[in-house]
């Protein structure tokens, strides 16, 4: 796919907000007929430009009451030891992202949990007991005035 046009702008953002939106919606939002909007979504698609659709959660509804981000730095900078962290992390379901970062630490988390004890317990019983492990600074969430994740 060739550099993205400002129609193909259109289209993600209005997507990017509405992700269910009809493309006979979509069409019209954009200024397009409904068979170009479709052509054009699914050009976005094959190029992997849009790379999926995903549902927005309500925290209260699904238990989540807690949210940190965390930031992680391990005791050796192999690449053994990120992997074996990667793994580790991987598998924890609290764990909503991961980012290696650079910077003063290796690792950026989202952690979603329940609340404060289920928080601690991850928070003892599985970051801090991983061997790769060196520090760990929790950031609570107090409120999210802007947040643009899908």
């Amino acid at each position: 796919m060739s550099a993205l046009d400002d129609t193909d702008r259109r289209i993600l953002q209005v997507l990017a907000r509405e992700g269910r939106i009809s493309n006979l919606a979509l069409a019209d939002k954009v200024g397009l007929s409904p068979s170009a909007c479709l052509r054009r979504v699914a050009a976005l698609e094959s190029a992997g430009v849009i790379t999926g659709y995903r549902a927005v959660l309500s925290p209260e509804k699904t238990g989540v009451g807690f949210v940190a981000y965390v930031t992680v730095g391990l005791n050796s900078h192999t690449k053994s030891a990120q992997e074996a962290f990667e793994r580790a992390i991987a598998r924890a379901p609290e764990v909503r992202e991961c980012h290696n970062i650079t910077g003063n630490w290796e690792y950026l988390l989202r952690i979603e949990a329940a609340d404060l004890a289920a928080y601690k317990t991850f928070h003892t019983e599985v970051l801090g007991t991983l061997p790769q492990v060196n520090a760990i600074t929790s950031y609570v969430v107090m409120g999210s005035p802007k947040d643009q994740r899908a």
